[in-house]
C-alpha cells in the first residue's frame, strides 16, 4: 500500500486529486467545529456515549459531540438513497423506467434522492434535537421555541447537504466513494480520543492493583482488532473467476480470460445502510420520549431499533443480510452481464448465452452473497454481543461496524488508485 501512494504520488493528475481529497476533508472536518446557534452542546456529555451517539457520529465525524452544522452528516442521504434503490424494484413504474435509461436516468434518480434527503434531514433534525432536549440533564436548546427548532432543522438540513455535496466533489474530482471516504475520515478522526478514552478508563483512573487487568484488557482489545482486520482484509480481496471464452479471438483475448466477482460483492455497503437504517427511526423515537416513555408501543419500538438490545441485535443483523443480497445484485446486474457478454461474443463454457447465463450468474450471486452477508453480520455482530455480555463500553460495540467500513473503504480506494496507474500507463504506452 505504502508503496502505490509513493507511486501516486509521483504521477501530477493522481497527486492532484489526492490532493484535492485532503481538501475537501480537511473543510469537512473544519465544518464538525462548527457548533449550531442556540445550542448548548455540554449538554451531550451525559449521553455521550449512548448507542445512538455513536451511529450518528459515525456518520457525521464526531460532528454530533459538537452538535456542528454539520452534525447529520451523510445519514440522511443514505436513508434516501436506500427508499429510492427500493422503490426501483417494480414497485413505482417511473423509478424502474429511469433505473434502465442509463447515465440521465441514473441523473433523475439521483437527483430525487436529494430531494427525499431535504424532507429526511430537516424532520432527523428537529427529531434528534427535541429527543436530546428532553434527555440531557442540561438544557440542550437555550430557547426551546417553534422559532428555534425550525431554525436549527434549517442549518443541520444545509450541513447535511453540504456534507452530500463534499461527497460528490470527491467522487468526481478526487479518488473513492465520497460517501464512504467522509464517513471513513469521521471513524479515523475519532480514533485517537476512543484510544484516550481507553487509556484514561484503563490506566489513569484505575488503582494501582488494576494496572494489570487494564493492561490484560488493552492487550485484548488490540489483538481482537488486528484479528477483525486481517480477516476483513483476507476476504474482501477474495474473488471467485468465472472462465470466459470468445467466439472469435480478440485483441488481448486469451484462453485464460475469466471474469472476476468479489465474494462479498456488496463490499462495506450494506452494514453503511443497516446503520443509517437503524439509525433514523431512533431519532425520529426521541421526540416522543417526554410524553410516551412509559407507554409499551414505544418501548417495544425502542428496543427492537437499539442495536445494543438483543431484538436490535436480531434486526440490525437481518437489515444486512437483506441489503446486502439487494446490492450485490445491484452492483452486478445479471441481466445486463448477460447481454455485455452476448454483445462482446464471449460466453461461459457449458452455459447457453442469453438467459442461462442470466439464471448462471443469478445462482452464482446467491451463493456469493450467503457468504458474504454471514461475514458481514458475523463482524458487525460479535463485537455487539461482547460489549453487552462484558458491559463495555457501547461504542466499543459498534466498534466492528467501524473497522468493517474503515478497512473496506481502504481497500476499494487502494484498488482505485491502482487501476488509474495502470490505465496511465497503458495510454502512455498508447502514445508512444
Amino acid at each position: 500500500m505504502l508503496k502505490t501512494m509513493k507511486n501516486a504520488l509521483a504521477v501530477k493528475d493522481i497527486r492532484n486529486k489526492i490532493l484535492f481529497t485532503l481538501g475537501v476533508l480537511i473543510v469537512f472536518r473544519l465544518g464538525t467545529y462548527i457548533t449550531v446557534p442556540g445550542i448548548n452542546a455540554k449538554a451531550l456529555n451525559s449521553v455521550a456515549s449512548s448507542g445512538l451517539v455513536s451511529i450518528l457520529n459515525t456518520f457525521s465525524g464526531g460532528g454530533l459531540t459538537n452538535y456542528s452544522i454539520l452534525a447529520m452528516g451523510v445519514s440522511p442521504y443514505i436513508t434516501a438513497q436506500i427508499v429510492v434503490q427500493l422503490l426501483q424494484m417494480d414497485i413505482v413504474p417511473r423509478f424502474v423506467e429511469w433505473s434502465k435509461q442509463g447515465e440521465v436516468g441514473r441523473r433523475k434518480l439521483n437527483q430525487t434522492a436529494r430531494y427525499l434527503t431535504i424532507v429526511l434531514a430537516f424532520v432527523q433534525s428537529i427529531s434528534i434535537t427535541a429527543g436530546f432536549n428532553a434527555l440531557s440533564s442540561l438544557s440542550l436548546v437555550t430557547d426551546p421555541s417553534i422559532k428555534t427548532y425550525v431554525s436549527i432543522g434549517v442549518i443541520l438540513t444545509g450541513g447535511s447537504m453540504f456534507t452530500t455535496w463534499l461527497g460528490d466533489m470527491i467522487t468526481d474530482r478526487g479518488f473513492g466513494n465520497g460517501i464512504s471516504v467522509i464517513i471513513m475520515a469521521g471513524i479515523l478522526a475519532r480514533m485517537p480520543s476512543a484510544v484516550h478514552q481507553v487509556y484514561v478508563e484503563q490506566f489513569v483512573d484505575s488503582t494501582p492493583s488494576d494496572y494489570w487487568q487494564g493492561a490484560l484488557y488493552v492487550l485484548a482489545l488490540v489483538l481482537a482488532v488486528l484479528i477483525i482486520v486481517s480477516f476483513v482484509t483476507f476476504v474482501e480481496q477474495a474473488n471467485y473467476k468465472i472462465p470466459i471464452q470468445y467466439t472469435r479471438r480478440l485483441a488481448g483475448a486469451t484462453d485464460n480470460s475469466y471474469l472476476p466477482l468479489k465474494i462479498n460483492v456488496a463490499g462495506v455497503i450494506p452494514v453503511i445502510f443497516a446503520s443509517s437504517f437503524i439509525a433514523t427511526p431512533q431519532t425520529i423515537l426521541m421526540v416522543f420520549t417526554q410524553n410516551h416513555s412509559e407507554d409499551t408501543w414505544y418501548q417495544v419500538l425502542t428496543n427492537l431499533f437499539n442495536m445494543q438490545k438483543p431484538a436490535g441485535m436480531v434486526l440490525y443483523t437481518i437489515l444486512i443480510v437483506l441489503f446486502t443480497f439487494f446490492y450485490a445484485f445491484v452492483q452486478v446486474n445479471p441481466e445486463k452481464l448477460a447481454k455485455n457478454l452476448q454483445k462482446q461474443g464471449s460466453y461461459i463454457p457449458s452455459v447457453w448465452p442469453g438467459k442461462e447465463t442470466e439464471s448462471y450468474v443469478s445462482r452464482l450471486l446467491m451463493r456469493l452473497s450467503s457468504v458474504g452477508s454471514l461475514f458481514l453480520g458475523l463482524v458487525s455482530l460479535i463485537p455487539l454481543i461482547a460489549s453487552s455480555i462484558w458491559g463495555l463500553d457501547e461504542s466499543i460495540g459498534l466498534g466492528g461496524t467501524s473497522l468493517l467500513i474503515v478497512v473496506g473503504v481502504s481497500l476499494e480506494s487502494i484498488r482505485q488508485l491502482k487501476g488509474m496507474m495502470m490505465k496511465r500507463e497503458y495510454v502512455g504506452f498508447i502514445r508512444k
